[in-house]
Formats: C-alpha cells, sequence, structure tokens
C-alpha cells in the first residue's frame, strides 16, 4: 500500500522512479545534489516506493516533541553538534549495532551550491566496512534513483572522482 501510494504521488508531483540500486543490507547513500527541503520528501517517496527504508542524520533540536515521534518513525537519527565527538566513530558504531542500516546523507553539507564535497559519508562507510550508494535527485529531469553501489578502497581522492 505505502508502495503504491507513493508511486502514484511522485508520478503526480511529475517525478519518475529510476533505478533502485543493489539491495543491500547496510550502506551510506551518498545523495546529490541537495538543494531544497524537499529533498527530503521526494528522497523518502523514492525509498517508500522501492520497497526500501533510509535512515538520516538531522540536527538534534529538530527531535523535541511532537516532530520527535515524526522524525525518528521516518528514520531520523538526531545529531547532537555541539558535542566534541566524531561523527565517523558514532556513524560506524551504529552500522555495528544494527542489521540492517541505510544511512542517507547528503555530501555537500548544506542546500546552498558549493565546489567540494565533505567527506564524511565516505570516512563513515570506509569506517564501517560498508558500500556507498550514489542517489540522484535530478530536478532537470525530474527523476530520483541510485545510481551504482561501490566499496571504499582508502584512496578517497580516487573512489570519489
Amino acid at each position: 500500500m505505502k508502495k503504491r501510494f507513493s508511486k502514484w504521488l511522485l508520478r503526480l508531483m511529475g517525478w519518475r522512479v529510476g533505478p533502485a540500486g543493489d539491495d543491500v543490507a547496510r550502506c551510506v547513500i551518498c545523495v546529490a545534489p541537495h538543494t531544497s527541503n524537499m529533498d527530503f520528501v521526494i528522497g523518502k517517496l523514492f525509498y517508500f516506493a522501492v520497497g526500501k527504508q533510509a535512515a538520516f542524520l538531522m540536527k538534534k533540536e529538530w527531535f523535541a516533541f511532537p516532530l520527535g515521534i515524526f522524525f525518528r518513525a521516518m528514520g531520523g537519527v538526531p545529531i547532537d553538534r555541539s558535542r566534541n565527538t566524531s561523527m565517523t566513530e558514532l556513524m560506524a558504531a551504529e552500522f555495528a549495532r544494527r542489521k540492517h542500516f541505510r544511512l542517507a546523507i547528503t555530501p555537500e553539507g548544506t542546500r546552498k551550491r558549493v565546489d567540494e564535497w565533505k567527506r564524511g559519508f565516505y570516512y563513515i562507510a570506509l569506517k564501517a566496512g560498508v558500500p556507498i550508494q550514489l542517489g540522484y535527485i535530478d530536478y532537470g529531469r525530474k527523476e530520483v534513483g541510485i545510481m551504482e553501489t561501490f566499496r571504499p578502497t582508502g584512496d578517497d581522492d580516487a573512489d570519489i572522482r
């Protein structure tokens, strides 16, 4: 029901469901470009439409009652930016705890245009020993999908190019 409704809603909005990528239980999903708050809605609808779940990182301030209930149900992982903790270590530990965990991350770290991606998504996947899926939201073609899956080698410059 949720699958069909999500596909229908995406079509109603003029969007096409692209490739769903490899079916892996644990991975980091690098989604780019991140240009709008609508990326969240389109991304979640895509995952529902292809029958998968994806977690996402969000400032802990958004998890106060009552929004916290909604965001946790949608796969939200609260992040406390005021604490001096390694996000790579925290997320690697989260992957170790869970049998199924797909974590979607926007590498820009902002909705503004940037010349270079932040590489946290890469280091999280490397530390956790999980593959990276390359997702996209193409507003020009109105298509959302996952292009490919690869395992980080430790040579971030070569892997990200």
